[in-house]
């Protein structure tokens, strides 16, 4: 009954964060976060794996990202509840836009015109980059700086990655200036830089 008990919180835990992560993908990071650190189920090191993973594989991140750890987290109870949990953590993330389209296209048309709906949507978009934003930072902090090597040497330049910064300003000035080139090579020599160097 244990890993029903589990399904039943995952997927109230990913409705939640469907339902408050107005922005896509990238505006469920704090969400997932918030998640990690409440159960236990993943780390923030995790969540930087996962978006590399998310990144560079079809379809949206935050899909992604709740069918991997609907999988993992339910896959210690045996395979085939680990795909049971991939698929709960999925629908629990995508309900609630269903739902909530269906009711827009419902009343929208009614309301296009009202002030109120308009600077309701003014504040959406100033919600969604708020979460952008944090998560951007958020995944910068896991990515440039290592936590652990600070409390190791107590050397604050000793945790800052430079090898990650560096690799992430080349990457910006190849996607700037041979914008010919797919986006996929970027990130297959990115992914190459990352096991040459051990980063």
């Amino acid at each position: 009954m244990a890993v029903f008990s589990l399904l039943l919180e995952m997927l109230f835990r990913f409705f939640f964060v469907g339902l408050f992560s107005v922005g896509g993908g990238l505006a469920t990071l704090p969400f997932l976060t918030d998640m990690g650190e409440a159960t236990g189920w993943f780390t923030s090191m995790d969540i930087s794996n996962m978006i590399a993973i998310s990144e560079s594989t079809p379809g949206p991140l935050g899909i992604n990202m709740a069918t991997y750890i609907g999988y993992r987290v339910a896959a210690d109870y045996g395979m085939g509840f680990g795909i049971l949990g991939s698929v709960v953590a999925t629908v629990g993330l995508v309900t609630p836009s269903v739902i909530v389209i269906l009711i827009i296209s419902r009343v929208l048309m009614k309301f296009r015109n009202s002030k109120i709906v308009e600077y309701a949507f003014y504040g959406l978009r100033a919600a969604s980059v708020g979460l952008i934003t944090a998560a951007c930072l958020g995944v910068a902090k896991i990515a440039y700086y290592n936590s652990e090597m600070i409390s190791e040497t107590g050397n604050f330049f000793m945790a800052i990655d430079y090898k990650s910064i560096i690799l992430s300003v080349l990457v910006f000035i190849g996607v700037t200036r041979f914008k010919k080139l797919h986006p996929i090579l970027f990130i297959v020599i990115a992914a190459a830089a990352g096991i040459i160097f051990q980063m």
